[in-house]
């Protein structure tokens, strides 16, 4: 079973509170959004429930090793791949603490131009949200929904509208799977053997296809 791209958002933009500091009135005021990031045993809006002790492992990893070292940034609206894309980066999440099947969150708005973006949707009166980007995979439950396991964080993500996130990842974002490479990576399986088989050889193409095959298949079971 390969890895799937998840998004999810937990709460509706109106749930985030916006912090906006002033120091003084010569310095600029820093933003931050604070609310529901993360949520575990319950059914979310994509119908995937999350494991109590596996998020709370997934978290302890993702605040000593992002939050702590200063990485945890997140992107203005969802990339297409799990890595947090520079370019976009408009927050840094400062904080990520329990309260009962809930991780509140907050992150302080960057002066990126992106993050300049978001302050600029605030000043002007927009409802901002947070929506989670994860690698997991899914088991379907009887009741139509699905349990997500080996459950790896990626980042979190500043998103406008909740409806448009989850109509976008359905049709692109989620259709795509994710292996393990040597080095510890995730990387998409399908494309990268799709382009392979795409550069077809003059010579000894059945030898060629045949590797193309067999390596395939080798990363596929690394996660079976």
């Amino acid at each position: 079973m390969a890895f799937k791209l998840l998004v999810d958002q937990y709460a509706d933009n109106e749930e985030f509170e916006i912090i906006k500091e002033e120091a003084n009135n010569r310095a600029k005021p820093s933003y931050y959004v604070a609310g529901p990031y993360m949520m575990c045993e319950e059914v979310n809006k994509n119908k995937r429930i999350y494991d109590r002790e596996e998020m709370r492992r997934e978290v302890h990893r993702y605040t000593n090793e992002m939050i702590n070292a200063k990485r945890s940034l997140g992107e203005l609206g969802h990339g297409g791949h799990p890595e947090i894309n520079l370019d976009r980066a408009c927050h840094l999440v400062t904080e990520l603490r329990n309260e009962g099947n809930t991780y509140i969150g907050k992150s302080k708005i960057l002066s990126t131009p992106c993050g300049m973006i978001v302050q600029a949707l605030i000043d002007d009166g927009v409802r901002i949200g947070m929506s989670t980007k994860a690698l997991g995979k899914l088991t379907e439950n009887y009741n139509g929904t699905n349990r997500v396991s080996d459950f790896r964080l990626i980042g979190v993500d500043c998103v406008a509208d909740p409806s448009c996130p989850k109509a976008f990842v359905n049709g692109i974002l989620e259709s795509r799977e994710f292996v393990i490479a040597e080095d510890g990576k995730f990387e998409e399986s399908y494309d990268s053997f799709q382009d392979r088989i795409s550069k077809l050889p003059r010579k000894n193409v059945e030898d060629y296809l045949k590797d193309q095959i067999m390596e395939f298949f080798q990363k596929i079971s690394k996660v079976m």
